[in-house]
């Protein structure tokens, strides 16, 4: 059986890869300790979990969703940003759930891209920026994230002929892997270069509800125009502990949201209306202190993996947002694959190999904070001892 030429274009997903490994190892008898996928350990707040029992429960969510999804749903999103973020929105064209920001993000490659087209894509990056032209039949340009730029897309680099081609433009602030956050004037640029080019600027704002040391994170739909020629994908899945519960939103421009509904309308029957009922009450104040506290957490488990890596002579700074820490490979080794490798085979401990998100990831390593504190101080451990 011969599966389709798009599908032979995209390498295979990189978590799914670890999965089978971890899985391997720990049929073994294996002790292997996971720092790989960020998948937040502690359960989905209280509150949530018994909204939902509550939804499940009412017979009027049994039935078929409407992709334009329930009207609270909508209006608690709206509500929430303009609480958060000082962001007005209209929740009936400007709000539409999304079952999960993997799911919106690939399909806005196919509402928007054809096979003349091209995707600016953040290398690294979250692998479905670069997956999802692919699959579209279209082209990822990769546009580098470098330490000495923060970690921010030259984007006057970007020549003429990708910006005539170009049509969706991705990045994500608070960044995966890089953890970096977007400077001031960043998301003002981004908005004079889509409205210069006709590039829809898609902000991937999956961590905004996780942040240190008194950072708070914007929206880029809090700068002026960028509603003209952007959206923002709203992921719950980090910020309220909900990543199987595939509940995200995708808000801005409204044209593009009408377009991403246009294709959704044929594609899925929308998202699980008990699952929306959960929503609202992740999205109302009362669960903020949930989200603080879990980032004391987070903050706690950043600053025992830094001192760590330190004492081993890896330098790293301390983000201020994300679940992730963003190191590079310690001398000795060719490859951050390879250091991975070694690492997984001679401590039992699991690492992101930098390069698995784009080639301006070589040369680092991704560690995930989403593992138990004495599971995490295990790890750090092994790895301490390796560089003995």
């Amino acid at each position: 059986m011969r599966h389709s030429e798009r599908l032979e274009r995209i390498p295979p997903y990189l978590f799914a890869q670890l999965e089978r490994k971890i899985a391997e190892k720990r049929a073994a008898g294996i002790d292997v300790i996971t720092l790989g996928i960020g998948d937040p350990d502690v359960p989905t707040f209280p509150p949530i979990v018994e909204a939902a029992q509550r939804a499940v429960a009412n017979p009027s969510t049994h039935t078929y969703p409407s992709n334009r999804g329930r009207e609270e749903f909508r209006e608690a999103v709206a509500s929430f940003y303009g609480r958060r973020f000082g962001v007005t929105l209209d929740h009936d064209s400007e709000v539409m759930p999304a079952i999960g920001a993997k799911e919106c993000i690939f399909n806005l490659n196919i509402a928007f891209l054809d096979p003349t087209d091209v995707a600016l894509a953040a290398d690294p990056g979250y692998p479905v920026y670069t997956g999802g032209p692919l699959l579209a039949g279209a082209e990822a340009v990769l546009m580098a994230l470098v330490p000495e730029l923060g970690f921010i897309p030259d984007l006057d680099a970007i020549d003429a002929e990708t910006r005539e081609r170009a049509r969706l433009l991705f990045v994500n602030y608070p960044n995966n892997p890089t953890g970096a956050v977007v400077p001031d004037g960043f998301f003002a640029r981004l908005v004079e270069f889509g409205a210069a080019n006709d590039i829809l600027i898609v902000h991937d704002n999956a961590y905004s509800e996780t942040t240190y040391d008194g950072y708070v994170a914007p929206s880029f739909l809090s700068t002026p125009g960028a509603k003209e020629v952007g959206v923002e994908v709203f992921s719950l899945s980090k910020g309220y502990n909900m990543t199987g519960w595939r509940c995200a939103a995708i808000v801005g421009n409204p044209q593009a949201i009408a377009s991403y509904w246009r294709l959704k309308t044929n594609v899925d029957s929308g998202l699980f209306e008990a699952v929306q009922l959960a929503g609202v009450t992740a999205l109302s104040p009362q669960l903020d202190r949930y989200k603080a506290e879990m980032n004391e957490t987070y903050a706690r488990r950043r600053d025992l993996v830094c001192d760590a890596l330190a004492k081993i002579g890896v330098k790293v700074t301390p983000p201020r947002g994300t679940i992730y820490i963003w190191a590079p490979v310690p001398d000795g080794f060719d490859s951050a694959a390879a250091y991975c490798e070694h690492v997984l085979e001679q401590a039992a401990v699991v690492l992101s190999p930098g390069g698995a998100y784009g080639p301006n990831g070589e040369g680092f390593f991704r560690i995930s904070l989403t593992t138990p504190d004495d599971r995490l101080s295990e790890a750090v451990e092994r790895l301490g001892q390796l560089a003995r």
